[in-house]
């Protein structure tokens, strides 16, 4: 084999390579003789196929999957011999394949860049700590309380705060609309989470008593085709109950699956705290990434930055789709019309994000508040491995997933950026995924220099905790994962970022300072929302 290196500009390398005719000739006699050995034809006995009617049954066939092969092998040989870590896998263009002549094709492949040896040692950063005050602990409780009221049922008018359940038939004139009907529906008098007019009607209403009860769809209503609407709804009120004070005592922990208060409480101060301390991660991680990529500058290879470039473009697009839809009603039309029988018709908009949070424990959906300021990652892409000639690495194995989701902190989100002229948007997402990469080869190095590793232990803890995200299907969860190598991956992902993360900022040793709860959840927002991070300003 011969290879002659034609190009070299920046991190792109082109080789022409030339396999000898007879080499290929060869490959393909062998493969033959390896059919002729257990291939029946009538007249011949196994073994005894002449090499002649081989060649004429299967010599095409036997010659490009020779071609193909010899291509393959013989381009990852070339990689080794010239000590090449490609990024990608190589290119090839054939350039003469014709039978009884030398192979010749084009190889180009973008290798690795040169990388630095990173210090962390001196990054100077910040870690926010924030406690959980006893005041938040008590407001959280008190919410539980709240949630866990009970009520009794009661002879007299209804009152605001009562709550009473009812059977409901809605119209728009003559005509009834899904979601129009309801039978044992619950209404909190007062609340305020039904259409504007509905409750205060049925105030004064008892246990038994009909009502003819006339409303307004208001115009700005999330189902297009009840905004602005007048509708009547004949309701039939089946229980009146009064609502008993907020219990907070040992009673309250047994509600919510506890022992006692003191459980409860110290139940609710663990939970926040996880929560404050994730965010605290978070806004590190945020400020380490910022502070890695001011210092560290140096080439990356064009096609791995086009590839995360169009993942970004990609979801610009499905973001700016799903805004589109949303503006145009779809989106709330169908929800609103699923079901003969919902109450969906009647509640506020802004209360139908609500509804599933009652199938929540109380405990749990007060502690899981503070992940409202959370970034969720779109995608992880970091693994622990890098490209060798006979597995080159891919772009997604070594973009920082945390850059996903928090690039947007000094890069600007796609979400927020609609306004752009389209060239200008694309030239600054092209930038932001030139700087996901170059911080997903530095971690990625950083990890392989430092023998960071995923065990296959935390691969299965991984693989369990998704698993448990779709309950009903968790043999089917953990079938797919197991058959499909990416999808391992992007579970390994995470596992190893986190681990890289860590390493970095032990040795970085982040300065802690103290701050309350609003302070960081204010910090966590400004992020979110584009603001500069501490590293940028």
């Amino acid at each position: 084999m011969q290879i002659t290196e034609t190009s070299a500009e920046g991190l792109k390398r082109e080789f022409k390579i030339t396999v000898p005719a007879t080499e290929v000739e060869d490959q393909i006699s062998r493969r033959l003789g390896e059919i002729g050995q257990s291939i029946r034809i009538p007249g011949f006995r196994p073994g005894k196929v002449p090499m002649p009617l081989l060649r004429k049954r299967y010599g095409p066939a036997v010659r490009h999957e020779v071609l193909e092969s010899t291509v393959q092998g013989s381009s990852a040989e070339a990689m080794r011999e010239q000590n090449l870590r490609p990024a990608l896998p190589p290119r090839v263009e054939i350039v003469s394949a014709t039978e009884g002549a030398d192979l010749e094709y084009k190889m180009s492949v973008e290798v690795l860049p040169d990388m630095p040896e990173p210090d962390f040692a001196d990054l100077r950063i910040e870690r926010l700590i924030a406690d959980v005050p006893e005041e938040d602990i008590d407001r959280a409780v008190e919410r539980i309380a709240e949630a866990q009221r009970k009520s009794e049922p009661v002879e007299r008018p209804a009152e605001n705060g009562d709550v009473i359940a009812v059977d409901f038939d809605g119209k728009l004139g003559d005509v009834e609309f899904p979601g129009g009907k309801g039978e044992n529906v619950s209404i909190e008098l007062g609340a305020g989470r039904f259409i504007p007019g509905f409750e205060d009607q049925l105030l004064g209403a008892k246990a038994g008593e009909d009502r003819t009860i006339r409303v307004t769809f208001p115009a700005d209503y999330g189902a297009p085709d009840l905004a602005g609407k007048d509708a009547v709804f004949e309701v039939k009120v089946k229980e009146v109950r009064q609502r008993l004070p907020a219990a907070i005592d040992d009673s309250l922990a047994e509600a919510v699956g506890l022992d006692t208060l003191a459980e409860l409480r110290q139940e609710v101060r663990q939970r926040m705290q996880r929560d404050y301390d994730s965010v605290a991660r978070q806004r590190v991680k945020r400020v380490l990434l910022d502070k890695l990529a001011e210092r560290y500058d140096f080439p990356v290879p064009p096609g791995m930055v086009e590839m995360e470039f169009n993942t970004i473009w990609a979801q610009h697009e499905s973001e700016k789709e799903r805004r589109t839809q949303i503006e145009a009603g779809e989106t709330a039309g169908a929800g609103a019309s699923e079901g003969p029988v919902d109450a969906a018709a009647l509640i506020a908009p802004e209360e139908t994000a609500l509804e599933g949070g009652s199938e929540r424990s109380p405990a749990t959906a007060e502690a899981e508040k503070p992940h409202e300021h959370q970034h969720e990652p779109a995608a992880h892409h970091a693994t622990s491995h890098r490209g060798s000639a006979e597995e080159p690495l891919d772009a997604a194995a070594v973009i920082a997933p945390e850059e996903t989701a928090l690039e947007g902190a000094s890069d600007s989100e796609p979400a927020a950026a609609e306004d752009q002229d389209e060239e200008k948007l694309k030239e600054e997402y092209h930038r932001i995924a030139e700087r996901r990469v170059r911080l997903g080869l530095l971690l990625a190095e950083a990890g392989r220099s430092n023998n960071i590793t995923v065990t296959q232990e935390e691969l299965n803890q991984a693989l369990a905790q998704e698993a448990r995200r779709h309950p009903g299907y968790e043999r089917q969860v953990i079938d797919f994962y197991r058959k499909s190598p990416e999808a391992i991956n992007n579970l390994r992902a995470p596992i190893f970022e986190e681990k890289v993360v860590d390493f970095i900022l032990e040795l970085a040793k982040p300065a802690e300072r103290k701050v309350t709860p609003q302070e960081l959840m204010t910090g966590a927002a400004e992020d979110e929302n584009g603001g500069p991070s501490e590293a940028t300003v």
